[in-house]
């Protein structure tokens, strides 16, 4: 029996070898099992600038502590409850029990309270890091307190050492009456001024 030759490929030589390669890692590579949880992707989340957004928090804090937010809040809240009790205008949008009212104060509570606890947290930081700038500061006072007073107990010390008026006063007189003694005169006080006149020897 003949053996019927195959038709020769026209696809050169490099790039044959390239698609069997490829074939045999596909075959190589595991397949996905359905048992196992497929991986999720990374999802991009938005991003912003932490640094203001801190101080957007820090602004809306500040002003929801202070009389004018109480004050705005009073009028808004009167108007809205006169509004829709009276009907003035034929407006009537939230009837009693204002329930659409309690749900703006509800929806801004649960604003209000994370971005003050934001408030609270940069504050916070600004503390600590004052706190450790403080305590920086005192180390290094402490540091130059205790180098000068070994400095002053040094110059005390060194002073002690040092002959004071008095005591060269007091040395001089003794050393003039021990020659006085020697010579057979008469000791002379070093206040008083000397005659040069001797005494007579018995």
């Amino acid at each position: 029996m003949r053996q019927e030759r195959r038709p020769e490929s026209t696809e050169p030589a490099a790039t044959r070898r390239e698609r069997l390669r490829s074939e045999r890692a596909e075959r190589r590579a595991p397949r996905t099992r359905l048992e196992q949880p497929r991986v999720p992707g990374r999802i991009r989340l938005p991003r912003w600038d932490a640094d203001t957004f801190g101080r957007f928090a820090e602004a809306a804090a500040r002003f929801m502590g202070t009389a004018q937010f109480i004050v705005v809040m009073t009028v808004i809240v009167v108007v809205w409850v006169a509004i829709n009790l009276i009907g003035l205008w034929g407006l009537r949008w939230d009837p009693y029990p204002f329930i659409l009212l309690n749900l703006f104060f509800s929806t801004q509570a649960s604003y209000a309270a994370p971005l003050i606890l934001l408030a609270q947290n940069r504050q916070a930081d600004r503390d600590r890091l004052t706190m450790d700038e403080d305590r920086r500061r005192a180390a290094a006072q402490k540091a130059d307190t205790d180098y000068l007073a070994r400095e002053i107990a040094a110059l005390r010390i060194a002073l002690g050492e040092v002959a004071t008026r008095d005591f060269v006063r007091s040395e001089l007189s003794r050393l003039i009456e021990e020659m006085d003694r020697r010579d057979g005169h008469h000791p002379v006080r070093a206040s008083e001024p000397a005659t040069g006149r001797t005494a007579d020897p018995r």
